[in-house]
């Protein structure tokens, strides 16, 4: 298991959520959609962290990919069961207990479930974001080849060398991490050694690492945006992930 306490704290942010709850392939899924004309044929899959769609900080960024112009689709592969916000607020969790129902095995078929579900619906272009936990579920896609691009935020669940050796042999799907100063789970090693393998033109189809001083893993999704460098960490991670896809459509 590879979870530290930031995993299951932070602070939950404001505003209305703007997309809807729709059943894809069966699974619970919070989608934003442009309010504008949009590529049907594509689409981001938010890959969350284990507060799952189900947190208000998720959902408003998934409306702002939207805003973007990016059909965006927020998969609850918990299946009801993502970590409370009560407990996001409190800091305190049994997360062993959790994870114990929660793994992999339960969460990559539903979220391919979802992606069969989308192909059908005319989605040919799949980029992912995946943030903690939902990070190994984007890696695991970019090893199959099925997205077009990847990010991951403060990843979790991602070997070191092993996972960046296998991206590098397998994937076809450029890769940007947004990092930050403190990471239990992608420490500064981890992240010395991505730039190592993947960096300066090893990885052909390209590689960034964005690094943001001041802030602590979760801080792009659950981060106290009244800290002036934890919110430039955010929305800088949140500008970098646009300006990757984007570049890579």
């Amino acid at each position: 298991m590879s979870f530290c306490k930031d995993c299951v704290s932070g602070v939950t942010h404001e505003g209305t959520p703007k997309g809807k709850w729709e059943k894809i392939g069966g699974v619970d899924c919070y989608v934003g959609t442009p309010t504008v004309d949009y590529p049907k044929d594509k689409a981001i899959l938010f890959l969350p962290d284990v507060f799952g769609p189900q947190l208000i900080n998720a959902q408003l960024m998934i409306d702002d990919f939207a805003a973007n112009g990016f059909k965006t689709v927020g998969i609850d592969y918990f299946a009801g069961d993502a970590i409370p916000v009560a407990e996001l607020e409190a800091g305190k969790f049994n997360i062993g207990t959790w994870f114990s129902k929660n793994g992999f095995e339960k969460s990559q078929p539903l979220a391919e479930k979802v992606i069969a579900a989308l192909k059908e619906q005319g989605i040919t272009t799949f980029y992912a974001s995946g943030y903690c936990y939902g990070a190994r579920i984007v890696f695991n896609l970019a090893f199959e080849n099925i997205l077009k691009a990847s990010v991951v935020a403060h990843p979790s669940f991602i070997e070191t060398p092993k996972d960046l050796e296998i991206y590098l042999a397998k994937s076809h799907a450029p890769l940007l991490i947004n990092s930050c100063e403190k990471d239990e789970r992608f420490p500064p090693e981890a992240q010395a050694k991505a730039d190592e393998l993947l960096g300066e033109g090893k990885f052909k189809p390209g590689y960034k690492r964005e690094y943001f001083p001041g802030c602590s893993h979760g801080f792009s999704v659950r981060g106290d945006i009244s800290n002036p460098l934890i919110k430039a960490g955010k929305e800088g991670a949140f500008k970098a992930t646009v300006e990757w896809f984007l570049k890579h459509q």
